[in-house]
């Protein structure tokens, strides 16, 4: 079938009905159904583990289904290698871009198809200019010239969208794209997508970001526990519709923020500095309280805690906890000290994902299970077990690989860690990125209760319903400065985004 000819056709452009897909014993799809049609952008949703990355891998071809219809372009298809699928016209962006660093951006998106000269020499004149007219189709400006290791990963997108176009892709798949970009950056792949869906392609997008979903998308389909739901045209449904049918109840109080008696201070930091990057940062957190870090993506929100910390080095300033002056760059002693962090890459920072969950859980509290300078498994797995417990961390075992949970059952886990030390302050950078409703609403009721047994809690989000719903002081950073601090009755959005995007003396 030509390029135009698919473009033209009437019908569905890829159909998945009652697909299902096990491993063992392990039912990972059940009923997985989907239609993507040209011209029109396709939201896939639902909790983590309900099925939607079994699908996308489905369709890209790393999975092959046991049951069930699978047809593309009208014909039944079975992928059993993701050369097929791209071959086929279809391209999957997922959220970390897999580029190759050293490699310019034309060079990634040549790679393995680079046209020749006489003598099989690389028309590298070439390659160039049908770069910059694919930046130019997409209507944004990247250097084609420019090495992928330093560009962001907003940009990276993009490189792997050039990419997709150029190889001729019917069907584009953005699985979580904007987990990690500013607000500018995902209007700007906003507008790519939609620039896509106009030239007739077909697009699949995945989020947990409802305001996204409607803003971007033209109909959407539900998962929920492996099987299929419901699709809706996006005008004639709701947010509320949509929590209902991905979690099977009503979520009434994503944020159970309860009040908290606020004590001591718990952490001080005063005029804490580093060149290009922060500057003259001061602020305290006292026990029982939600202190919130709000901004734009790269403001230095997470620059300023993990320096307090101690894993980031500064110029200037000094770190208090309980009256003991922090060593700087010493996390160990911010431990020692009763201060975690929990990071935002939970993947590459907080857990360690080859390992088990009670591996993982005890990881920062093994000196205190150590017997004669051994670890008795015993130990361990009751440790582990209590706060898996206590956190509803969902796994048949605990010697389950952390690497095979959903990344709500992740988070659990690397809060577990981090409260197994017992903390009087905890550090959580973007407590709930890339996890479902259900779950954003567990961890929310979560800071609530460990805020109401006293602990002092700094909370960086991105997610501004969830800093105003959750935080009882608002600390606004914009530049490496801050630029305003709001009360939780003073919290507007109106005034966090006029503060986040203005410098200190436009603010004042």
């Amino acid at each position: 079938m030509t390029d135009s000819s698919a473009a033209s056709r009437s019908g569905p452009t890829l159909v998945l009905d009652k697909v299902a897909k096990s491993f063992g014993q392990v039912v990972a799809l059940k009923s997985g159904s989907l239609e993507l049609e040209n011209g029109s952008i396709h939201a896939l949703i639902g909790e983590n583990g309900a099925g939607k990355s079994t699908i996308v891998k489905i369709i890209a071809g790393l999975y092959q289904r046991d049951s069930g219809r699978f047809e593309y372009l009208g014909e039944p298809v079975d992928f059993t290698t993701t050369a097929q699928s791209k071959d086929a016209g279809i391209a999957v962006i997922y959220q970390e871009p897999t580029l190759f660093p050293d490699l310019s951006v034309t060079e990634n998106i040549f790679m393995g198809r680079q046209p020749t000269l006489s003598m099989g020499r690389i028309d590298r004149k070439a390659m160039r200019e049908e770069t910059e007219r694919l930046f130019e189709q997409l209507g944004v400006r990247v250097d084609p010239d420019h090495p992928t290791r330093g560009l962001s990963i907003a940009d990276q997108q993009l490189v792997e969208i050039a990419k997709a176009i150029s190889l001729d892709a019917r069907v584009l798949i953005m699985d979580e794209p904007t987990a990690a970009l500013s607000g500018v950056e995902v209007e700007r792949l906003f507008a790519v997508a939609r620039g896509l869906r106009d030239e007739g392609r077909a697009l699949m997008f995945i989020s947990h970001r409802f305001d996204e979903v409607f803003a971007l998308c033209d109909t959407v389909t539900v998962m929920r526990d492996g099987e299929y739901i419901a699709t809706s045209a996006i005008a004639e449904t709701s947010v509320d519709a949509l929590v209902r049918q991905m979690v099977g109840r009503d979520v009434t109080n994503m944020f159970p923020k309860e009040v908290a008696e606020i004590g001591e201070v718990a952490m001080s930091v005063e005029g804490l500095t580093r060149t290009g990057v922060f500057h003259d940062v001061s602020f305290e957190v006292r026990s029982g309280e939600i202190l919130a870090l709000a901004g734009l993506v790269g403001a230095g929100r997470s620059e300023i805690v993990r320096a307090a910390f101690g894993v980031d080095p500064y110029d200037e300033g000094t770190v208090t906890v309980a009256g003991a002056r922090l060593r700087p760059g010493d996390p160990s002693a911010a431990m020692a000290h009763g201060v975690a962090l929990i990071p935002e890459d939970r993947r590459k920072q907080g857990a360690v994902l080859e390992s088990g969950i009670a591996r993982n859980i005890t990881l920062a509290t093994r000196g205190r299970l150590a017997r004669g300078g051994l670890i008795w498994n015993a130990l361990e797995n009751d440790s582990a077990q209590e706060w898996a417990s206590r956190l509803e961390v969902k796994a048949t075992a605990l010697d389950t690989l952390a690497g095979t949970l959903s990344g709500g059952n992740q988070q659990k886990v690397v809060i577990a860690k981090w409260l197994a030390t017992e903390p009087r302050v905890l550090i959580v950078d973007e407590p709930t990125r890339g996890i479902d409703v259900g779950t954003k609403a567990e961890v929310h009721r979560l800071l609530s209760d460990l805020a109401g047994q006293g602990l002092a809690i700094i909370t960086i989000s991105s997610e501004l319903p969830e800093v105003l719903g959750m935080a009882d002081r608002v600390l606004v950073v914009h530049e490496g400065r801050i630029t305003g601090e709001f009360s939780r009755e003073e919290a507007t959005p109106e005034a966090v985004m006029h503060a986040a995007t203005h410098k200190l003396e436009d603010v004042r």
